[in-house]
């Protein structure tokens, strides 16, 4: 490993190959293809659930599993980084999101198209932060506040372009081209990131027989998000603690995320480094960032279709 100043060293004097602004283009295409499946498919859950026999409830899962997946894999960007090497980790997760992209549109059943939906979540985890760090890397600090703008622009409209895009295409074609069309974007974005992109010289990277992963936080992630996401879906549905199954995933999910908050407050390489909310700056601001998220996400989710009811979307 570098001393910190060889670092700072290495980066003032790492220059992409081609123009920044071409780099910042490509991994904000990819940013937006992800953003854009986090909304597209609102519109389309009645026409969803109605092609696979599946109740409204059921295919608002089209939605959660997706954001659930995407949620669980962000704690471990950064040592798959470290063991892949950035380029090559944000072109396996540009393929594999278009894979499970057009695995989506094909699927036959609700089960299956669930659990699509979690892969497609899952690999478009790492591109959100990847296409940050490498903007970051790209650009000279002089002039990263613009490159940063041209990935808030992307990341600001896809969800508001998502609905009107979705309920266009699903009117006029069918739901399952809400998912085709990211096959020919996810290729190309796939396509020039392997001709572009290239590992600054400053990334570190993990030896090969030294990776230390923490599967035992990881999987205590996975397990509190999961059950607590199934409790929130189903929850209302099963009359909440007069169900012995909600019951019983309240008791995994609060087990599961006080146990993770334990352990990894005591290993040395944690996946979340909850030692960090002991800031005040930190641990506000990430307050104030969960109550954004959950207004802008409820709106996403749930306004696009109080107008599809109204026109009689639903049959009233």
């Amino acid at each position: 490993m570098s001393s910190a100043g060889s670092i700072t060293a290495d980066q003032v004097a790492w220059q992409p190959k081609v123009n920044p602004w071409v780099i910042g283009v490509v991994v904000s295409l990819a940013a937006f293809m992800e953003v854009l499946d986090t909304s597209i498919a609102n519109v389309a859950l009645p026409y969803i659930a109605g092609n696979l026999g599946a109740s409204n409830d059921e295919s608002t899962w089209v939605l959660t599993s997706y954001l659930v997946a995407n949620a669980i894999v962000l704690p471990i960007n950064g040592f798959l980084v470290g063991w892949l090497g950035r380029k090559r980790f944000f072109l396996a997760c540009i393929a594999f999101f278009t894979v499970s992209s057009f695995l989506c549109g094909v699927a036959p059943s609700l089960g299956l198209l669930l659990l699509f939906r979690v892969m497609q979540g899952a690999f478009g985890g790492g591109l959100q932060p990847m296409a940050q760090a490498i903007l970051a890397d790209t650009f000279p600090p002089e002039k990263q506040g613009l490159a940063f703008a041209l990935y808030g622009i992307t990341v600001v409209c896809a969800p508001a372009i998502g609905p009107p895009l979705g309920g266009w295409i699903t009117d006029n074609y069918s739901w399952r081209w809400i998912f085709y069309i990211n096959v020919p974007v996810g290729a190309l974005a796939a396509v020039l990131v392997y001709q572009l992109l290239q590992d600054p010289a400053h990334l570190p990277r993990i030896k090969k027989g030294t990776a230390r992963f923490d599967y035992v936080g990881f999987s205590l992630l996975a397990i509190g998000v999961a059950a607590l996401q199934v409790v929130l879906d189903k929850g209302q549905e099963d009359d909440w603690f007069g169900s012995h199954f909600i019951t019983t995933l309240i008791v995994i999910a609060g087990v599961g995320l006080v146990s993770l908050v334990i352990w990894e407050s005591l290993q040395k390489d944690p996946i979340v480094e909850v030692r960090l909310f002991k800031n005040f700056n930190f641990a506000s601001i990430n307050v104030m960032f969960f109550a954004f998220g959950f207004l802008l996400l409820s709106g996403v989710a749930l306004l696009p279709q109080f107008p599809a009811d109204l026109d009689g979307l639903y049959g009233v």
